[in-house]
């Protein structure tokens, strides 16, 4: 259960993942959280540097997907300038919507990979539709609610043991 959990890497922030490094993994579709992963919850509309990242990957040749779990106003003001395909209330990590969504993008779990901040529900997302690339950042501006707080408790043990195996890989 617990390699279910475990991305497939950690990078620092979304705009460290290359063009060149998805393509290398043979991923043409790039299914990407929104909240805490592109920009914080307050910042309605993507910034330059979101922009920009996101030209590079259409360049390459990459399909940007926004599958998040927040409300349709908050997802097409967000992606009302980018004009990507979007979906809100996504239900992650469920699978029956992401797949439909999947499906309707003409993505493969072969050619896809899942971009997010949070192990419950994107990187779970990712494994449910036998996506192995599975890519996770911190998160930009964390909640503080308890529950957040708890989520990010319990994701302590999972990310201890992605640093102990990739340690290990490094030797």
């Amino acid at each position: 259960m617990l390699s279910k959990l475990l991305p497939y890497e950690i990078f620092d922030k979304f705009d460290d993942i290359s063009p060149e490094y998805l393509s290398s993994l043979g991923v043409r579709f790039l299914f990407s959280d929104v909240d805490n992963t592109l920009a914080p919850y307050e910042v309605p509309e993507p910034d330059e540097r979101i922009r920009s990242w996101l030209d590079s990957l259409k360049e390459a040749g990459i399909t940007v997907v926004l599958v998040s779990n927040n409300h349709g106003d908050r997802i097409e003001l967000f992606n009302r300038t980018l004009g990507l395909a979007a979906y809100a209330d996504c239900k992650k990590p469920g699978k029956k919507r992401l797949g439909e969504i999947m499906k309707s993008v003409g993505a493969t779990a072969e050619d896809s990979a899942f971009l997010g901040d949070q192990i419950f529900t994107d990187v779970l997302s990712a494994r449910n539709l036998g996506i192995k690339i599975a890519l996770l950042v911190p998160p930009i501006k964390d909640k503080l609610t308890l529950f957040f707080r708890f989520k990010r408790l319990m994701e302590k043990p999972i990310l201890r043991r992605y640093r102990k195996l990739h340690k290990e890989e490094d030797k």
